[in-house]
């Protein structure tokens, strides 16, 4: 997926500005496409270059101009070939588990720790997911249709971090119960 989709994808439903697209990603596409503000913008400039959005400058007193972006119909007619297009599976690329190929005496209580702080932040995104899933997607069965797909993208990465969390037990667990050099 290209970011320029996860892009058109935000602005479906709704006009934003470059600030706005930028914090709904911290919430909600983010979770699965990873992209800084610096990225979107430059990539807003070019879907309106190309064409695929228009953008309309709106004046503000007291703040400077804002800038809205929204699809246009050719901006929503690539949305929808991408969607009919192959999906692509992103190979992880996590070091983690390089430094695990590498585990040893000298770096077990290390890498027990990191193995720890990652289980601390999937409770707190798995805590956000929750708290998201409850306060929108409470009843999934009643949902509109886009938003049923939104609701199982959720689920998905609720179904990871609880896989997840599962796998920092038991590898913590293991590593718990090798001796380290200095014990007597």
């Amino acid at each position: 997926m290209a970011l320029s989709h996860a892009i058109m994808t935000a602005l479906l439903e709704d006009d934003m500005s470059g600030y706005e697209l930028a914090k709904a990603f911290d919430v909600s596409l983010g979770f699965f496409w990873h992209a800084s503000h610096q990225q979107i913008y430059q990539q807003l400039h070019k879907l309106a270059e190309q064409g695929l959005l228009d953008k309309e400058t709106v004046v503000q007193r007291s703040r400077p101009d804002k800038i809205l972006y929204r699809l246009t119909e050719a901006g929503r007619e690539e949305l929808a070939q991408w969607v009919f297009g192959p999906s692509r599976v992103q190979e992880a690329k996590d070091d983690l588990w390089v430094k695990l190929y590498n585990l040893s005496e000298a770096n077990l209580a290390h890498l027990s720790g990191e193995l720890r702080q990652r289980r601390d932040e999937m409770m707190q995104r798995l805590y956000l997911y929750e708290k998201i899933r409850r306060r929108h997607y409470a009843e999934p069965d009643s949902l509109p249709l886009r938003r049923k797909g939104v609701y199982l993208a959720l689920l998905a990465g609720i179904r990871q971090g609880e896989q997840f969390l599962a796998w920092c037990d038991e590898a913590l667990s293991m590593l718990s119960n090798i001796d380290s050099p200095s014990s007597p």
